[in-house]
């Protein structure tokens, strides 16, 4: 059995840490969330960046639907696999 990996997507970076920093408040989760610079594609600035925090749900103990609950409340969501 594979690790599933949830994609929350965020507006800024500002945006992504606070939700990775509210993460194990909320849900518990002790391994440390991945945060990555999203490029719109074809757009250089780093302004029309959106971020990525990866969460390994080893477990599978994440309910995929509480996480873009919790994603829209930093007006963001979560990418479907």
């Amino acid at each position: 059995m594979s690790d599933v990996r949830h994609v929350l997507v965020l507006p800024d970076r500002d945006t992504a840490e606070e939700l990775a920093e509210a993460l194990p408040a909320r849900f518990g989760v002790s391994e440390e969330p991945q945060l990555v610079r999203d490029a719109l594609a074809g757009e250089d600035d780093a302004e029309d960046a959106q971020w990525l925090v990866v969460l390994v749900d080893a477990e599978e103990a994440l309910d995929p639907a509480e996480l873009d609950e919790f994603a829209a409340e930093f007006e963001g969501w979560r990418e479907d696999p």
